[in-house]
């Protein structure tokens, strides 16, 4: 889907429209929360346990919405059946124009340092964001709340990261910039995590969830938007590719590293002697 919106929107309205593109993600996880407290209470139906119904309802619809992608979301601009002709030419011309220098070739995306940089940064945001999104509701309920409770905490936690990812994209469209709508957000998100994981009051561990995750999502707009500033054609597909293969990667460790670093400690937070 990153690759698709480069296909339809000039350079400069990438940010923009990446950051719309990613609200999918904390939405999703806030509305999932409170929903997911609800399924688990169906333990024992025809002889599911709760996070196996979680698995069936939550899963169900995201798998047949695969099909009407299939069947409705066109290829690019040429193949939308609602667009003019004059209009499928004038975003052809918009994006040729707006085509950065540079091998279009696969491997010429594989081997640029600048994307496994971007692809490197990515693992890590992949990885502290799974490591959180797979284990705040432990954290949570660990501060004493109700199962039901932990699943409007957790929801509320995402809530501010909707609008985040709006205005970071905005902002980076808008000025034209890129890195330190990166660099920034991505700093504020580490010093929050430091902070969750040394404090020992609850509210300020949940206060810095949820600075730190709006402003984990403030960046993506212009983090996304970074490989097209020099990959064009192939390249980009490539490019965008190989970062995403780096980021899954993260999604697999974060969580464990988490889960065996909870195992050894027996907390969530850092002891200082």
């Amino acid at each position: 889907m990153l690759l698709c919106l480069t296909y339809w929107f000039p350079r400069g309205y990438i940010p923009c429209c990446t950051g719309y593109f990613m609200i999918v993600l904390p939405l999703s996880l806030v509305i999932s929360g409170p929903i997911s407290s609800l399924i688990l209470r169906m333990d024992g139906i025809l002889g599911l346990h709760g996070w196996q119904w979680m698995f069936l309802i939550e899963g169900l619809p995201a798998f047949l919405l695969a099909f009407v992608v299939l069947r409705f979301l066109p290829d690019g601009p040429a193949h939308a059946s609602w667009l003019a002709n004059g209009e499928k030419e004038t975003i052809a011309a918009r994006l040729a124009a707006e085509e950065p220098a540079g091998r279009p070739d696969l491997w010429s995306a594989l081997r640029d340092p600048r994307v496994l940089a971007i692809g490197i940064a990515y693992f890590a945001w992949v990885g502290s964001f799974y490591g959180i999104a797979l284990w705040l509701p432990q954290i949570v309920k660990a501060m004493g709340f109700s199962n039901t409770s932990t699943g409007l905490v957790v929801a509320l936690c995402y809530v501010a990261a909707v609008p985040a990812s709006i205005l970071g994209g905005r902002s980076s469209s808008k000025r034209g910039e890129r890195i330190w709508h990166v660099a920034l957000p991505y700093l504020l998100t580490a010093s929050c995590l430091a902070m969750a994981s040394l404090t020992q009051s609850n509210t300020i561990v949940l206060v810095a969830f949820v600075i730190g995750l709006a402003a984990s999502f403030a960046a993506q707009g212009a983090f996304f938007s970074l490989p097209t500033l020099f990959l064009r054609s192939t390249a980009v597909a490539g490019g965008i590719g190989l970062i995403g293969t780096l980021g899954n990667i993260g999604s697999i460790l974060g969580p464990v590293l988490t889960g065996v670093l909870v195992q050894g400690s027996g907390n969530y937070r850092v002891r200082i002697r």
